[in-house]
């Protein structure tokens, strides 16, 4: 920017955009001196660099406020897990299921773990079927992004909010004037599970006596 620019000449633009051509450096900078504003260089790689007339300090000013702006509007894209037995209790899956409703109404995505344990392990359709249950449940708030998919004793399928559901998240965090809290932002799958009641003993108690069933 204007005495730190080492070119001889340079391409100059004026002000409102307008091409004035190829000039020594020594005359852009008077140019530039004339009507108060500061030489830019815009295109150092060009041959030779361009330069623009501005004010470099309303420039900076502004762009900070359009990335201020955007960063307000980004659609921040947040994954939660949830994680369920092929088995679970009817009361658990219902309460599992409000958790997964209220992640798509707040527009996160939600990736839906099945675990399978010992001989569970040889009867991949529960899971599979739960999976589709559940699909089936929330269908008027998400879709499936991927699809159930067996990943070692797991089954893992994503949700993802309708358009129009993401949309109305966004809407109603903007209108509060301050983003979601952030330590729901940060959260880990497994500060999720935990915040469920998802706890091993738990669901090895609950296994244990639905194998004995089966």
């Amino acid at each position: 920017m204007n005495e730190q620019i080492r070119a001889r000449e340079v391409r100059l633009v004026g002000p409102e955009g307008e091409q004035v051509g190829i000039v020594p450096l020594e005359r852009a900078l008077q140019l530039a001196a004339d009507v108060d504003l500061d030489l830019v260089e815009v295109a150092p790689m060009a041959r030779p660099p361009v330069c623009k007339l501005m004010d470099f300090g309303k420039f900076k000013y502004e762009s900070a406020l359009k990335a201020r702006e955007a960063r307000r509007n980004q659609q921040q894209t947040v994954i939660k897990e949830m994680k369920l037995r092929p088995k679970i209790d009817p009361h658990d899956y219902e309460t599992k299921k409000g958790h997964v409703v209220r992640f798509l109404k707040a527009g996160d995505k939600v990736k839906v773990t099945i675990m399978f344990r010992g001989r569970e392990q040889s009867r991949p359709e529960l899971g599979y079927r739960l999976l589709r249950r559940l699909e089936s449940e929330i269908t008027e708030l998400g879709y499936v992004e991927a699809a159930p998919k067996q990943d070692g004793r797991n089954m893992i399928m994503v949700l993802a909010p309708h358009r129009a559901v993401k949309a109305s998240a966004v809407a109603a965090t903007a209108s509060r004037g301050a983003p979601r809290d952030r330590a729901d932002e940060s959260a880990t799958p497994a500060d999720e599970t935990a915040a469920v009641g998802e706890t091993a003993a738990a669901g090895d108690t609950g296994l244990a006596a639905d194998t004995s069933g089966e």
